[in-house]
This record gives structure tokens, C-alpha cells and sequence, in this order.
């Protein structure tokens, strides 16, 4: 075909073929726009869905699953992969797949193509994975996939801090991956990274949640603890016997474990009995109470044993015994026992047996169980220790009263065998009727102070108040006093108005002067002294001294002087002179005072003159 023949239709078909080209460029872009738009929209469709399922579900594995699917589709390849870092064995770890599967992978840091972009921080896209270096093909050969095309990105917190690598493979319709392909996989990476971290937030703060439950139930459960053993050492430190303490003791384990009974075996400290106390958890105010043999019973065999004894079928065990678990009021199934530990050996057992409601015994019932043996343990060797020191407390006040009824007897006793002797050697009736007139007059002076001792030792308050005349009052009371201190080198000097007269119990003060009278001789002893007794009208009341000039009373003993079995360090002595004396003088409504020095002892009973009206 030639060239027209005319030259201006050269140039008509020149500016149809740049029109037509213009044209083709236009419609390229058109389409390359349109393609943009479609991509934009479904990225914001995907952008959408993902925030949807992020605000909807807390299921992680579902939401990474939601994102590497629209990552797939969005980059169009043909598998989707995503691993997280795990920090403490440096590695990296499968997490979520879409695609082909392949077996869990685990990837060291810096190894491999995921291993080095969480290691760097830096994207990597590859048009053949085999051919570099990097890539680790035994992948492909362990799972049959072949890897083509490559894009690995890195996956970062809010805090900008790598947490794990998505990797896409083997992009459809072109031999790589493109920079937008990688733009689109970050923009999809933040929000797999906003649900790992929201994931990783309400783990931490269920965990937390579980953890202060856990505090707050332990908390409440040593707080009740607590509870139960101060209100199980306030009743045991209040409990007057044995009986008392079991209840209390067994009453509170019932309740707090809820069990249908309980039983207390404790071994006789004198005889080495076993006695054995039972509480039925529907009756706590009936305490039952037998002897148990050696080896009887489920307690027996604990005690035995010193360990613990758990038995889910009591009537069926061979420790069942008829005369002890037979006995007990209540059906039960399961048995706890453990022993009550002593210093050196089980003093006694406790046992629990069945349980009201639930079907058996919890660790926590257990662990309840043992607190509660434990602090009822230390209470029963208290208790014991405290009745043995009361059992000899008594014998040593038994002891000394008899020493005391010894000791004061031994002045009229004296007396009655001299006047017996003299009686003997007495021709005349008459000095023989004067010597037993004194000799009954000591026998009657015996018969008060039995009385004396017997009602200070009872607590009895019995006084025969009447007017005395204190001109025969001392004169009876400087004979008997010149008695005590005859052949010692002291001097006996009596201060008393004898006009004076008052009501008082005669027998009583007489006892209390003796009494004091006879400490100052004692404590004069062999240095001798002076021994002065003085009676005087105060006001209303009647002053009577007795002062002597000893060494004084020990420091050690001044303030307590008038207590029950206090001495000085004499021989002999067994503290209740003073003790009677001060409650004589109360019983009389007066009062006692004592001044010492290093140079003697004065004391001063103050007695109103009608005491007794």
C-alpha cells in the first residue's frame, strides 16, 4: 500500500494515532485507579472486619487466624504465617497458619529469613527464597510446600518493640511481592499486635484477678483461722477441768469442719489411763466421757502410731472397735486422727468423724484439724502442768500448815508437861488443883488455835466479841510471853494503860500479839534485845504495839509480809503467823502498819474500841 498522495493527510493521521495512544494511556490509568480503589476498599473492609472482630472476641487464635486470612487475600498469596518471639529461649514460634499446612515450627533468633527480620527489625522481599542464602529449604522438604516468592515483615508493638514476623509466600499473578504488598502486611501487622497485645493485657489481668482471689481466699481462710484459734485459746485458758477443755476444744473443731462428731483421747499423766471424750455435733452441750483399753479404738491406734490416721470407711476398718467407736452416738464414715504431741511422747489423740455434708474430709479440713491439735496440745500440758503444780501447792500448804499447827502447839504443850511434872512432885491438894487449872487453861489454849487454823484455812470469819479489861488481858499475855522469852537475853517491857477497857475478840488479839511476839523473838534469837509491848486509847480505836530491836525485816519480803506462807528465812517457819494476825485484825474492822529499820521492827494494830458492837 503507498503513501496518500495528498501531504495534508500525513498529518491528519499522525494526530490520530497520538489521540488514540492519549487514549490507551487514559484508559490504562482509568484502570490502574479503578484497581487502587478496589484494593483500597477491600483493605478498609478488611481494616474493618479486623476492628469488628478486635472489639467482639477475645479468642486470640481466632483473631490472628481473621487477620493473616484478609492478609492473604489482600497480598493474594498462597500462605500466610505468623510467629511470635519467645524471649527466654531467644526463639521464634508458629503461632497461627493459613495456607498449606506445615509441622510447628520453632526458628532461632537470627537464623533463617523470620529469624533474621525479628532479629533486625528490617523487612525482607525475595522474588526466589532458594536463591538466597538466608532461606532455609528444609522446610520446604519436610512439608512438600515450595516456596516461591517471599515477603518477611516485622511485628511491633505499640511500644515499637519487635514481638514476632509475618511472613507471606508465593505471591499470585506476579513473581514478587510489591512495596505495597509490604505496606499492606504492616498496616495488618498493628492490629495482629493490638490483639496480641490485648490478649496478652487480659491474660495478665485474669491471672492477676485469679491470683488476688486466691490471696483473698487464703486471707479469709487464715483470718477464720485465726478466729478459731484465739477463741479456742480464750476457752481453754478459761476451763476449770479436763471436761471443760475437751468441750471446748472438740465444739469448735466440729463446727468448723463441719464433721458429725469428735472425740479427745488423753493418756492419765499418774496412772497412764486412757480416758476418752466424745461430742456428737448435733449435741455440743453433751460431753460423753469412758475409759478406753491400749490399742482400742482409732485414737488408741494413732497414739500408738504418733502419725496421723485417715480412713474412709471406719465401720469397715479393722481398728473398728466395738466398745469405743461402737459406742459413739452418731453414724459416721470416714475417721482423721492425729496425735497430741507431748514433750516426749503423744499425751492423747483427737479424731474426727464424718462429715455432714460433704463426702469427706477436705485438705483444708485437714490442715484446719492439725492448727486446732497443735494449740490443744500445748493447752492440755498446761493444763495438766497447772493441776500438778496445784496438787503440790496443796500437799506444800498442807505441809506447812501442819508445821505451823506444830509449831504453835509447841509452847502449850511445854507448859502442860512442866505443870504434869509439877503435879507429881505436889503434896498439896490445893498447888496440885492450881497446877491443873493452868494445864486445862493451855489445853483450852490449844483448842483455839486448832479452831484458829481450821477457820483461816476454810475462810471463816467467827468472832466472840466482848468487853475486856486490859489490866488482866496483858497480865495473862506478859505470864505466857515471859514463857517465851525466859532464858534468852531478852527483855520483855510491857507500855499499857490498864485503866483502859474494850470490846474485842479476847482469844483472837491474844493470838495476834503471841504471834507477833513471837516473830520478834525470833528475830532477836541469840543477840537478845528488847521486846516492847504497849496498848493505848486513840481517838475511838485502841493502839497496840509490839516493837522489838532486831535486825528488821528483810527488803525482800516487807511489802508482801502479810501474805499466806511468806518467811524471812527463819527456821521453822511457815509463814502464816503474820497472815493470821492481819486477818484477825480485819476481821476486828481495823487496821495494821509496820515500820522497820536496821535497828528493829515496830508493828501497830489499830482496833476500833467497839469493834464488834
Amino acid at each position: 500500500m503507498g503513501l496518500p498522495r495528498h501531504p495534508e493527510l500525513w498529518s491528519d493521521r499522525g494526530v490520530a494515532r497520538d489521540a488514540k495512544s492519549a487514549i490507551d494511556a487514559a484508559e490504562r490509568r482509568v484502570r490502574e485507579l479503578e484497581d487502587a480503589l478496589a484494593r483500597e476498599r477491600r483493605t478498609v473492609a478488611a481494616l474493618c472486619e479486623v476492628g469488628v472482630a478486635l472489639g467482639a472476641s477475645s479468642e486470640l487464635d481466632e483473631l490472628l487466624e481473621l487477620i493473616l486470612e484478609k492478609l492473604k487475600e489482600l497480598v493474594r498469596a498462597d500462605r500466610a504465617m505468623l510467629y511470635l518471639l519467645d524471649a527466654p529461649r531467644n526463639e521464634l514460634v508458629s503461632r497461627v497458619l493459613v495456607g498449606p499446612d506445615v509441622t510447628h515450627v520453632r526458628v532461632r533468633l537470627g537464623s533463617g529469613i523470620a529469624g533474621r527480620v525479628a532479629q533486625s527489625g528490617r523487612a525482607v522481599r525475595l522474588r526466589d527464597a532458594h536463591a538466597d542464602p538466608r532461606f532455609e529449604p528444609e522446610w520446604d522438604l519436610l512439608t512438600g510446600f515450595r516456596t516461591g516468592s517471599l515477603l518477611a515483615v516485622p511485628l511491633r508493638n505499640h511500644l515499637g518493640r519487635t514481638i514476632g514476623v509475618i511472613e507471606a509466600s508465593n505471591r499470585q499473578g506476579k513473581p514478587e511481592f510489591s512495596v505495597e504488598d509490604e505496606e499492606m502486611i504492616a498496616v495488618l501487622g498493628t492490629q495482629a499486635a493490638v490483639a496480641i497485645d490485648n490478649s496478652s493485657l487480659l491474660v495478665s489481668q485474669l491471672q492477676k484477678n485469679r491470683e488476688l482471689l486466691d490471696t483473698q481466699i487464703a486471707l479469709e481462710r487464715r483470718v477464720r483461722d485465726l478466729e478459731l484459734l484465739f477463741d479456742l485459746e480464750r476457752a481453754t485458758s478459761s476451763a476449770t477441768s479436763l471436761e471443760s477443755l475437751a468441750t471446748a476444744a472438740l465444739e469448735r473443731l466440729v463446727m468448723a469442719c463441719g464433721a458429725r462428731g469428735a472425740a479427745l483421747l488423753l493418756v492419765q499423766p499418774e496412772s497412764g489411763d486412757l480416758v476418752q471424750y466424745v461430742l456428737d455435733g448435733e449435741r455440743p452441750d453433751a460431753l460423753a466421757c469412758f475409759g478406753v483399753k491400749a490399742g482400742e479404738g482409732f485414737l488408741a491406734a494413732a497414739l500408738r502410731t504418733g502419725g496421723a490416721l485417715s480412713v474412709p470407711d471406719g465401720p469397715s476398718d479393722p481398728r473398728f472397735h466395738v466398745h469405743v467407736e461402737g459406742r459413739l452416738p452418731f453414724h459416721f464414715a470416714e475417721v482423721f486422727a492425729l496425735p497430741l504431741e507431748g514433750e516426749s511422747a503423744p499425751i492423747g489423740a483427737i479424731g474426727l468423724f464424718g462429715m455432714r455434708e460433704a463426702p469427706g474430709f477436705g485438705e483444708e479440713d485437714l490442715a484446719l484439724a492439725r492448727l486446732v491439735t497443735a494449740n490443744l496440745a500445748t493447752a492440755v500440758r498446761l493444763f495438766q502442768a497447772g493441776e500438778q503444780r496445784a496438787r503440790q501447792e496443796r500437799l506444800e500448804a498442807i505441809g506447812r500448815l501442819l508445821s505451823q499447827v506444830v509449831h504453835d502447839f509447841k509452847t502449850p504443850m511445854t507448859v502442860i508437861s512442866g505443870y504434869a511434872q509439877l503435879m507429881l512432885d505436889a503434896d498439896e491438894r490445893q498447888q496440885r488443883a492450881e497446877y491443873l487449872e493452868e494445864i486445862l487453861r493451855q489445853f483450852d489454849a490449844l483448842v483455839a488455835m486448832q479452831r484458829e487454823v481450821l477457820e483461816f484455812a476454810r475462810g471463816e470469819k467467827t468472832l466472840f466479841v466482848r468487853r475486856v479489861h486490859l489490866r488482866k488481858f496483858f497480865a495473862d499475855l506478859a505470864r505466857d510471853l515471859g514463857r517465851e522469852v525466859e532464858g534468852k537475853p531478852i527483855e520483855l517491857v510491857f507500855d499499857v494503860d490498864t485503866r483502859l477497857s474494850a470490846r474485842f475478840d479476847e482469844t483472837r488479839v491474844a493470838r495476834a500479839l503471841h504471834n507477833l511476839a513471837r516473830n520478834a523473838v525470833e528475830a532477836m534469837a541469840d543477840g537478845g534485845g528488847t521486846l516492847k509491848i504497849g496498848a493505848r486509847a486513840e481517838g475511838d480505836d485502841l493502839v497496840l504495839t509490839v516493837a522489838d530491836t532486831g535486825p528488821g525485816i528483810p527488803p525482800e519480803v516487807e511489802g508482801r509480809l502479810f501474805q499466806s506462807f511468806v518467811t524471812a528465812g527463819k527456821t521453822g517457819g511457815t509463814g502464816l503467823g503474820l497472815a493470821i494476825v492481819k486477818k484477825i485484825v480485819d476481821e476486828h474492822g481495823g487496821t495494821i502498819r509496820v515500820h522497820s529499820t536496821a535497828s528493829g521492827a515496830a508493828f501497830e494494830l489499830r482496833l476500833p474500841r467497839g469493834a464488834g458492837r
